[in-house]
């Protein structure tokens, strides 16, 4: 792919729901993901800079046998990605915003986007695209925020409620 971006298993893509994990911190958290994306038939995304490589052990270990099933991309920045995604609705979803994740309209196609475990997402991606912003509701009396792949799971599967995806 042009832009920085590369399909790491060479597997055709299709109109499918995209996750976006922006410079993941913990290998074992971008494996459920993409363990959860090969149960859905989600495109998995990562941007870099990584906090692991691909090739590390606990990320394998994570995703399992699943790995072959997985649509992986990677974009060496942001601004890789906003170009692979110039023509792609971009869903963001941080602790910062306004909206629960349930008023978001999914339409398949959309990109998903989460920050790292120990960032989140930028404050200025979240200020530019305040419309588009949401959050998954908790106490804030008592956590922080939710782990990361526990998010995408809950976001992922109101995404399919709401715009079902056709699997063969």
């Amino acid at each position: 792919m042009a832009n920085g971006s590369t399909n790491e298993s060479g597997a055709a893509a299709r109109e499918a729901f995209r996750v976006v994990l922006v410079e993941p911190d913990i290998p074992q958290n971008a494996g459920n993901i993409a363990r959860l994306c090969a149960a859905t038939g989600t495109e998995l995304h990562l941007v870099g800079p990584l906090g692991f490589q691909l090739t590390d052990a606990k990320l394998k270990r994570a995703g399992l046998d699943y790995w072959d099933e997985v649509s992986l991309f990677r974009h060496v920045s942001m601004e890789a990605m906003h170009l692979h995604f110039s023509s792609i609705r971009m869903l963001y979803f941080s602790t910062k915003g306004e909206r629960p994740y349930t008023a978001a309209d999914y339409r398949p196609g959309d990109a998903l986007v989460f920050g790292s475990e120990s960032r989140g997402l930028p404050d200025p991606l979240l200020v530019a695209n305040r419309e588009a912003v949401y959050n998954i509701p908790m106490r804030r009396d008592a956590v922080r925020s939710l782990n990361v792949s526990n998010a995408v799971s809950i976001v992922v599967y109101e995404a399919l409620r709401q715009a079902p995806v056709e699997w063969s």
